[in-house]
């Protein structure tokens, strides 16, 4: 380890047969300490012989120093043991493929993502079978890559082992592909509350009710069930539509009338709401509407009365003071999930339930209602994500997700994919960083939230915006009222009455007013109009889906889009930043990184 020149490095390199090396690997293949490895590592980086490539999680990637002279290109360096592909600069079309079947862990401003290959991505990866799933890895890689292979192999096979299905007599059963899966996990896991009695070796008789649970539970244990239930198909209810879907909702439609459930994960302004109202025409059965608030269900009443050939007789609302249970009936999860509602709408044969904003689904108040089941579940949201990492319950209890290469709407112009940029904004002043430095917890986030800097390059954005369609979005009420009397434009919140939001969003929706503030409310469950423009001052610290609903509101069929997320340099607001970017970056959303400008 004296040799001052690089023999050492690219020996190790040709004796793993790879172009990258971590500090374990380069240790393990010259036969000395970890603690060595490093040293010597840095002493070369020192020395500029070598570079490294640090995605602020181990492993750290070093790199012989010529290969800087292609740092845009993308390069994908694999770690099959890990199942993890680490990818530099990557393109589009490799977001995309990679969305289809791996987790983004984590990335930084210098290009480089962490790609993770769990369990559940290969459960729920939207391929037929499991050849062009491997396609689409090999795809990425350049390579077959034999262990990961057989590792993905073995999950997709255990993703098939349970079914739940329908007995001729009418009753339900739980299969498993072998007697040991049904003894040793299914009757171990599960009790009288969900099984009745062994009808086989590998069948159980289900207990009525118990489906949603059962599938919850052995999931848990490592085993996806499939439902291929022969359920009621419901009332026939005769729908004409009113409007032409477009390629691919149609194909959307197709592919979830084909596997009767699934979960629409398209971008925001696809037309997931039309898709589903075309998904409702072709099963052509009573339909239950499934939303989280009552502002919802009167845009899916109005939705539906303007596309379809129902009739205002055959739409019903159940929530709050309204209790209408017609052929079409919209309701809250919250009222759907209360036992002495929930029985009424297990009395009607539904042929179809659409779970609106179906990342609710997980939270204890609206999972009761998910155990309301027909021949057809349909899941609509464009951030199926959680911050408590529950998500894979959507895919469980609905069906799998459906419509995830969002790179194909983009290429094709039906939505147009925002310019997404963080601005690193630094301290107004030393006083107010000593402020953030002195404070503790969820008060330290909302001083660097509310950093005075920030207004400042507000002011910056919207001057070189000037006449654009411009929504800006903070996350404290305080820091809200505060820009609204600096800057002299409206603030929308939850306080402001009906009346007064419906003017000011009518006159954004109609160009009469150019610019809007809002707060956590237009995240979701108002109908916020689509901008040109979208300022992000502030947020739930890296909550996914709050970053995604944002950007979304400026994703539209044509004319193209910028978005700024603010964060103050030095805070922890920029992982926050990252953070909510995430699930965007993982369905191909380019992403870049600048500092604000300074007065």
């Amino acid at each position: 380890m004296t040799d001052d020149t690089l023999d050492d490095f690219f020996d190790a390199m040709q004796e793993l047969g790879q172009p990258v090396l971590t500090a374990e690997e380069f240790a393990r293949a010259r036969e000395c300490t970890q603690e060595k490895a490093d040293r010597r590592l840095t002493e070369f980086a020192e020395a500029g012989l070598v570079g490294r490539r640090d995605v602020e999680r181990d492993p750290v990637i070093w790199y012989p120093k010529e290969w800087d002279q292609q740092a845009g290109r993308e390069r994908v360096v694999t770690f099959p043991n890990r199942r993890e592909l680490v990818v530099s600069h990557p393109e589009q079309f490799t977001r995309a493929r990679l969305s289809t079947f791996a987790y983004l862990v984590d990335s930084n401003g210098s290009g480089d993502s962490i790609y993770r290959i769990r369990e559940e991505d290969v459960w729920g990866a939207p391929y037929d079978d499991l050849a062009d799933l491997l396609l689409a890895l090999r795809r990425v890689t350049g390579e077959r890559l034999e262990d990961l292979e057989e590792w993905i192999t073995s999950q997709w096979k255990r993703a098939r082992q349970f079914v739940l299905r329908t007995h001729e007599d009418g009753y339900t059963v739980l299969e498993a592909d072998s007697e040991s899966l049904m003894g040793n996990v299914a009757r171990q896991a599960l009790g009288e509350e969900q099984l009745h009695a062994p009808i086989s070796d590998t069948e159980s008789w289900v207990r009525e009710g118990s489906e949603g649970e059962i599938k919850r539970i052995l999931y848990d244990e490592g085993y996806p069930v499939r439902d291929a239930r022969d359920l009621d198909t419901g009332d026939h209810l005769e729908i004409d539509l009113a409007l032409e879907l477009r390629d691919y909702q149609r194909e959307w439609v197709d592919r979830f009338v084909e596997r009767k459930a699934g979960v629409l994960v398209g971008p925001p302004g696809s037309g997931k709401t039309v898709a589903g109202i075309g998904a409702m025409a072709t099963v052509g059965g009573e339909t239950l509407i499934l939303v989280p608030s009552r502002e919802l269900a009167a845009q899916w009443r109005e939705s539906l009365l303007e596309s379809t050939s129902l009739s205002a007789s055959q739409i019903g609302e159940y929530h709050g003071g309204r209790k209408e249970i017609r052929p079409v009936t919209i309701a809250t999860y919250q009222t759907a999930g209360m036992d002495r509602h929930r029985r009424l709408f297990d009395e009607r044969r539904w042929g179809l339930i659409v779970y609106d904003e179906c990342h609710h689904i997980p939270a204890p108040i609206f999972r009761q209602s998910a155990d309301l089941q027909s021949k057809h579940r349909l899941g609509l949201s464009a951030t199926p994500v959680r911050e408590s990492d529950d998500e894979v319950e959507i895919f469980t209890l609905i069906g799998p997700p459906i419509g995830t290469d969002w790179s194909a709407l983009f290429e094709a112009g039906y939505v147009m994919e925002p310019d997404v940029e963080i601005r690193y904004v630094p301290w107004a002043s030393e006083a107010a960083e000593s402020e953030y430095a002195s404070a503790l917890g969820h008060e330290r986030r909302q001083v660097a939230a509310a950093n005075p800097a920030k207004l400042d390059e507000i002011r910056r954005l919207l001057d070189s915006h000037e006449g654009e369609q411009v929504l800006l979005f903070v996350d404290w009420l305080e820091q809200g009222e505060e820009y609204a009397e600096a800057l002299d434009i409206p603030f929308l919140s939850g306080e402001t009455r009906y009346a007064e939001r419906e003017r000011l969003l009518s006159e954004f929706r109609h160009g009469t007013r150019d610019t809007l503030l809002v707060s956590r409310v237009g995240d979701e469950g108002i109908d916020l109009p689509a901008a040109t423009v979208a300022i992000v001052a502030s947020g739930l610290g890296g909550s996914r889906r709050q970053g995604a609903q944002r950007v979304g509101r400026t994703m539209r069929p044509v004319g193209g889009a910028q978005v700024y997320m603010l964060a103050t340099r030095g805070t922890e607001e920029e992982e926050f930043v990252r953070g909510q970017l995430r699930h965007l970056q993982n369905k191909g959303v380019n992403v870049l990184e600048r500092e604000a400008e300074t007065a």
